[in-house]
């Protein structure tokens, strides 16, 4: 069974969220929370509160722990772009973008751990 959790219109870039995601892509949810703690970046706390909900989500409706779960899928998507603009050389008006993004995160139990329900 899939347990799903997102966080959307995170204030970050999708390329500077996305290398995080790289990494802990396919870990146990135990690694992931691990190395992400240690990972000391504002960028990876979302991470951490999107993983710890969906483990959540997993002990709420299959009293499934943790330790059990592995990352099957995690996603950082582009969300929305704040364009404004600020005064440039000459009179002109430069483009200015801040970039959002979406995080989607799908946890998997194993085959070869023993389902208990």
């Amino acid at each position: 069974m899939e347990f799903v959790a997102q966080a959307k219109r995170l204030p970050f870039s999708v390329l500077k969220m996305r290398p995080i995601a790289d990494v802990v892509r396919g870990k146990s949810v135990d690694y992931a929370l691990s190395w992400l703690k240690i990972h000391r970046v504002q960028r990876a706390l979302p991470f951490t509160k999107v993983i710890e909900s969906a483990a959540a989500n997993a002990h709420n409706l299959k009293t499934i722990e943790k330790k059990d779960l592995r990352i099957k899928e995690i996603r950082v998507d582009e969300g929305r772009t704040h364009r404004y603009y600020r005064p440039a050389s000459r009179g002109r008006a430069a483009t200015q973008r801040r970039r959002s993004c979406h995080i989607s995160v799908i946890l998997e139990q194993p085959k070869n751990v023993s389902q208990e329900v």
